[in-house]
């Protein structure tokens, strides 16, 4: 158990350009749920055919396929604040024009153009937000987490109450929201730096030639080809109007928020990555077929579809934990080749779903989604050996699991350190020296494990730092110790999305060295994003056969027992 006392910095005192871009992704996040439960009004409206308004979807989803391919490209010229200001003035426009239109092809081709912005947008937001956040990477990372939720869950009831009023209700009330977003971005944001290393416009593309990223990808096509066909037709057996089918999306939308924040770290944690999406996924796909035989039952397919939301928000994130997992790339570039990917298979999900159902009946579509989730069980399988591979340390040479890469000097057999984990946090010099305290007053070296941390969130990774940052950063650490007469070695301790798992390789390292003590500062995450994804501190302390303490300066080093 941690220590109670004191408290972790709120991640919700932030600058107000950090407010003005996490709005702005509660209303991008919104996105499809917003607009699902005013398909059947669309039909009705504009005299069109399912078929017709699932291409709504594909047009929005395979323009947002290509762009991905280029958006990296464009960020890394113009800078992060230009591409995401130029994605908004995208959204508003499309969607206040789609709301202006008299006809299906006029809202699937302003879609397109919404598509667009929506990539240039996804790509760049949440960089922006950690560049500005004052409650350093942690914070950023639970505010856009938040963001994501809140905008998943209310999405759909917003467009369903929009929607009641008139199928235009929801695009015209996306423009607004975005256009208040976009003052807000203009004003509030500040110009912020270009990249240094330009991304070649071929590199997505080039990404996709190593095997573990394009079987990702190709597992990523097949679940999407099966999730857009259910958003796309579910609503329509449902036979319930505008505001109902919003409250439907609105329990999915909740399911999907709370499983993907909540549940599918720690059952990643718990039983590794591809046991829970075989498992996931093939619940998934016996969703899909009691969606198939009861489409004439409505009460069926209300419940299945509400929770699907559960098994997607579970999917959604492992799956681009099995994509950087074994991605060797850049995390911006394997982000971009495998949303490239996995929108496509989006995108052509409705359009097929559309042209199967109007040859046929309403349930082939779901059966074909059906198996499509089976099939990317398949895919997985295939490449089960590079995500297990991953997950015990090197993929391609790259380290994406979590792993101790030696800094400096190798000290002496037997040297039995106290070790001390920090991040890239202000305060990290100030706990080192803390238990630099402790060391000198039990005679030990002292060890400084330098946690760099990569989060996952969606279909998105950002690194808090870059290799040689965090490499500089504990030699920055060993220089001061240097100085001040303390003995002292280095370790990087690299990250991918699993505090937990972290945690309990820190702690194997400790009782492999028979530490004399394992030293701890505050998670900067707070109490509830340490239940959502495992807590580092937590983990060390369960794991290691010896002393966890929490050292905080200025403050009595406090023992951890769990």
């Amino acid at each position: 158990m941690t220590a109670s006392h004191g408290t972790a910095p709120s991640p919700f005192k932030q600058p107000r350009a950090v407010w003005a871009v996490a709005f702005a992704c509660v209303v991008s996040f919104m996105g499809i749920g917003l607009v699902d439960p005013i398909l059947p009004a669309l039909a009705s409206s504009l005299h069109a055919t399912p078929s017709q308004v699932s291409l709504l979807f594909t047009s929005y989803l395979v323009v947002t396929a290509v762009a991905m391919l280029v958006v990296g490209w464009v960020s890394s010229r113009i800078g992060a604040k230009l591409t995401l200001v130029v994605g908004l003035i995208l959204i508003v426009v499309f969607a206040a024009l789609a709301g202006t239109t008299n006809s299906i092809g006029g809202i699937v081709g302003f879609r397109a153009g919404w598509g667009l912005g929506n990539a240039l947008f996804i790509a760049t937001s949440l960089a922006v937000i950690v560049a500005s956040a004052s409650g350093g990477f942690a914070g950023a990372i639970i505010l856009y987490e938040t963001a994501l939720g809140l905008g998943i869950a209310v999405g759909p009831l917003l467009g369903g109450e929009l929607g009641s009023i008139s199928w235009r209700g929801p695009f015209f009330g996306v423009a607004a929201l975005m256009f208040i977003a976009l003052v807000a971005t203009v004003a509030f944001v500040p110009a912020l730096p270009k990249p240094e290393h330009k991304t070649s416009l071929a590199a997505p593309l080039k990404a996709l030639r190593h095997r573990g990223l394009l079987t990702m990808g190709i597992m990523a096509l097949l679940y999407n080809w099966g999730f857009f066909t259910m958003l796309g037709y579910a609503p329509y057996p449902m036979e319930l109007n505008a505001h109902q089918l919003g409250l439907v999306f609105t329990g999915w939308g909740l399911l999907v928020a709370a499983f993907s924040v909540f549940f599918a770290p720690r059952l990643q944690a718990r039983f590794g990555t591809a046991p829970v999406l075989y498992v996931n996924l093939l619940s998934l796909g016996i969703v899909m077929a009691i969606i198939a035989i009861g489409v004439n039952t409505p009460a069926a397919v209300i419940g299945a579809v509400i929770v699907s939301g559960a098994f997607i928000g579970i999917n959604n994130t492992l799956t681009t934990q099995a994509v950087m997992l074994v991605s060797p790339v850049e995390r911006p570039v394997a982000s971009s080749a495998y949303g490239f990917v996995r929108f496509i298979g989006g995108g052509l999900a409705p359009f097929a779903a559309g042209k199967l159902a109007d040859a046929t009946n309403l349930s082939v579509p779901f059966y074909l989604g059906g198996v499509t989730f089976i099939l990317a069980i398949v895919v997985l399988a295939s490449g089960h050996k590079l995500v297990a591979a991953a997950e015990k340390g090197l993929v391609e040479g790259e380290t994406v699991r979590p792993s101790l890469q030696r800094v400096g000097a190798t000290p002496p057999a037997g040297y039995q350190p106290v070790i001390v984990a920090v991040g890239a946090t202000e305060d990290a010099a100030k706990i080192v020296d803390a238990a630099a305290a402790i060391a000198r007053d039990a005679g030990r070296p002292l060890e400084v494990v330098h946690v760099r941390e990569t989060a996952v969130v969606e279909e998105l990774a950002i690194d808090a730092e870059d290799a040689e940052q965090a490499h500089s950063a504990v030699l920055g650490h060993l220089d001061r110790l240097a100085a001040q007469g303390i003995a002292a070695t280095g370790q990087v301790l690299a990250s991918v999305g699993d505090h937990a798992a972290a945690g309990r390789v820190l702690a194997q390292h400790a009782d492999d060295v028979d530490a004399r003590v394992i030293a701890v500062g505050r998670s900067p995450r707070g109490p509830v994003a340490q239940f959502a994804d495992g807590s580092f501190t937590t983990a060390v302390t369960h794991a290691a056969a010896r002393p966890v303490v929490l050292v905080e300066p200025g403050k009595a080093p406090y023992r951890l027992t769990a």
